[in-house]
């Protein structure tokens, strides 16, 4: 009975994984953008609140700030903000991919 329980416990652990994973992708939305200086391949977790992308080579992931208007993620130095959409990204106040528009919209 104990050889089986200890069989049983990781089959059950990866299950959990697997299903967390699972959940997980459900809840991103993965935008494209094509920007001035080159495209932008956007993963967004509502849920988290936060965005990840990468930007010179760089895995970002960036949480949602205060914004007027549109939405705002930042990590303390990058900054991502989109309204509509259209799309910015600074790094420390200067604009290093500009003009981003998404690509195929929902409506």
């Amino acid at each position: 009975m104990k050889k089986l329980l200890v069989a049983t416990i990781p089959m059950l652990l990866a299950g959990c994984s697997y299903y967390n994973s699972f959940v997980e992708r459900m809840q991103t939305d993965t935008q494209q953008y094509q920007c001035d200086e080159k495209p932008l391949t956007v993963k967004l977790n509502n849920n988290k609140q936060m965005v990840n992308f990468v930007y010179n080579n760089d895995y970002l992931s960036l949480t949602q700030g205060l914004s007027a208007s549109g939405a705002r993620y930042t990590d303390g130095v990058y900054v991502f903000w989109s309204k509509g959409d259209s799309a910015t990204v600074y790094r420390k106040d200067t604009v290093v991919l500009n003009n981003c528009q998404l690509q195929n919209p929902r409506r």
